[in-house]
């Protein structure tokens, strides 16, 4: 007691301490525990998504909010212990652009790589290691870093920097982000699992697909279209192409594109380009970013990840299949590339089966037209022949003209039958082309063409081997006389019947178009007979035009066709 009778001060000053650190102790444990609370968040949180892409960035941005830190990255390491892909947060993408170029795997981020362990720092720039940072790059101080490991696999790094409020990154924040690395490995792992596990069962289920369909007689354009939907599923591409060889080989044409249809139709050099690449190697070309390299690109169409993948082997190749990623996503895996690789290689295999399917059913259709054309020529016209002569030789036994006027109708009518089944034996001979593509098809198309114009459909005749003895050149400039004959037809003849004749003998090929219209009008504009004169002195042949039987327009075009 003192001496007026109060208490000391000492034990109060004693407890109020004692109170104080009991406190502080207190709210270091509430400290933990909020913090130990926030970590198994995260581990959940990390873990709750099966796709690796996202998976990755929930670990960054997950790491970075459990310490404090300003900005976090995660590298993953490819070949050559390079960063395979480097996936920042706290960067804005205007920061982002300003940055020359992501690190490579060098200075202290290569340490980590060469020696997976922890490593924490006040200052980056004080490490020996350190190897600054690429122009644009923003000024970072204290450092963490901790490797990610699947079982004895590291797959990559976890970066941290600038703890917010200027402070270190204490033994506490790496213990915590070694902890979160533990559990980010068994994510990562699962992520890939069943990334692989999907891909295969897509690769399965699309191979047996795309076979099926091919050798079952579908169009082969839907069954690729359904090749490059597939393969940018089982690549999670945002682009996938097919091209086939054209200019001789010295390009390549995109003939199916899923995911950027503005690419069909466009043509690419064999020289310089990555898919030209796969299609004279043979074998599957990957880069990280297809604009960072010196291959020759669509400039519409920027690709970061692209690979190529040829459609068959080395010396027996059909097309390219490629496919790629936007800037700045994740690589495509090898093991996904040897999987696309394989199904292109199936695809190709089915593509030969089913073309040898589709020549065995032409040459049975080739033999099945020959016989029916021997048929035709060795039976049906002997037969009419024989009927024809019996009647020719009938006509001098009929007494009344009426009588012997309808045995010589009898007899032209055989004759002009005879002619058709000749026409259609030549038709049977002729060759088997893509859609009915010969020189017969193509004048029946024309023909049938102006039905909807004219209101009704001219007669046509076709004799003699249109389809075999008619050269392309010749035939092409056939076509074009009958297109602008037709559009005379439907535009100045006022028609209600006209015959369309077409016939090759005696060395020449004819086209005869005779209408019942108003005929030439001698005052009128001739451009267009002209054009039709040029065209027969071009080849060496004759063009007539004038007034027919019918009534109206008769021209006659006629060339050489040797």
């Amino acid at each position: 007691m003192t001496a007026d009778g109060t208490p000391p001060l000492i034990p109060s000053m004693r407890l109020d301490e004692l109170l104080s650190e009991l406190q502080s102790r207190l709210e270091a444990v509430l400290a933990t525990r909020d913090r130990v609370h926030t970590l198994l968040e995260a581990v959940v949180l990390v873990g709750s998504d099966l796709q690796l892409e996202t998976v990755l960035r929930r670990i960054v941005e997950t790491a970075t909010r459990l310490v404090d830190a300003s900005y976090g990255a995660l590298g993953v390491i490819g070949e050559e212990n390079t960063l395979l892909e480097f996936i920042p947060v706290g960067l804005s993408e205007e920061e982002i652009a300003r940055i020359e170029h992501w690190p490579h795997g060098l200075g202290l981020l290569g340490l980590l790589i060469k020696e997976p362990r922890p490593l924490r720092m006040s200052r980056i720039s004080d490490h020996p290691e350190s190897y600054g940072f690429p122009p644009g790059h923003p000024p970072m101080g204290s450092f963490l870093g901790v490797p990610l490991r699947l079982r004895e696999e590291v797959f990559g790094n976890l970066y941290l920097t600038e703890k917010r409020g200027g402070a270190e990154f204490d033994e506490e924040d790496e213990a915590v982000v070694i902890a979160l690395a533990t559990a980010a490995g068994v994510a990562i792992e699962n992520a890939r699992l069943y990334g692989e596990t999907h891909r295969r069962e897509i690769w399965l289920q699309a191979s047996s697909e795309v076979t099926t369909s091919l050798l079952s007689g579908a169009d082969v354009g839907d069954v690729l279209s359904q090749v490059a939907r597939n393969v940018r599923d089982m690549a999670d591409a945002d682009v996938a192409s097919i091209l086939f060889p054209v200019d001789d080989g010295r390009a390549l044409r995109v003939l199916i594109s899923e995911g950027a249809e503005s690419l069909l139709g466009t043509e690419i050099g064999v020289d310089g380009s990555l898919s030209g690449q796969a299609y004279l190697t043979g074998e599957p070309v990957t880069v990280r970013d297809l604009t960072a390299t010196d291959y020759e690109t669509i400039d519409s169409l920027p690709i970061g990840p692209a690979t190529a993948v040829p459609l068959g082997a080395a010396g027996s190749i059909r097309g390219v299949l490629t496919f790629g990623k936007r800037p700045g996503r994740v690589p495509f895996a090898p093991s996904t590339v040897r999987m696309l690789h394989s199904f292109a290689g199936q695809a190709a295999i089915a593509l030969e089966l089913a073309e040898a399917r589709r020549d065995a059913e032409r040459l049975g259709l080739l033999e099945d037209r020959d016989r029916i054309a021997k048929d035709l020529h060795d039976v049906v016209i002997q037969r009419l022949f024989a009927v024809a002569m019996t009647l020719m030789s009938t006509v001098r036994l009929v007494d009344r003209p009426e009588g012997a006027s309808r045995v010589q109708h009898a007899i032209d009518e055989l004759d002009a039958t005879i002619r058709q089944i000749r026409a259609t034996i030549f038709a049977l001979q002729g060759p088997l082309g893509p859609g009915g593509s010969g020189l017969r098809a193509q004048i029946v198309e024309l023909v049938e063409g102006a039905r909807g114009h004219l209101g009704f459909i001219p007669a046509l005749r076709l004799e003699g081997p249109l389809d075999n003895a008619v050269p392309e050149p010749v035939a092409e400039q056939l076509l074009a006389v009958l297109r602008e004959a037709l559009s005379n037809l439907v535009r100045h003849a006022k028609a209600t019947r006209a015959e369309v004749t077409a016939e090759v003998g005696g060395g020449n090929v004819t086209l005869t178009v005779e209408d019942n219209g108003v005929g030439l009008s001698p005052d009128g504009r001739r451009s267009g007979l002209r054009n039709l004169d040029d065209r027969a002195g071009q080849l060496g042949g004759t063009f007539e035009a004038g007034s027919g039987a019918l009534g109206g327009t008769l021209l006659r075009w006629s060339v050489p066709t040797g």
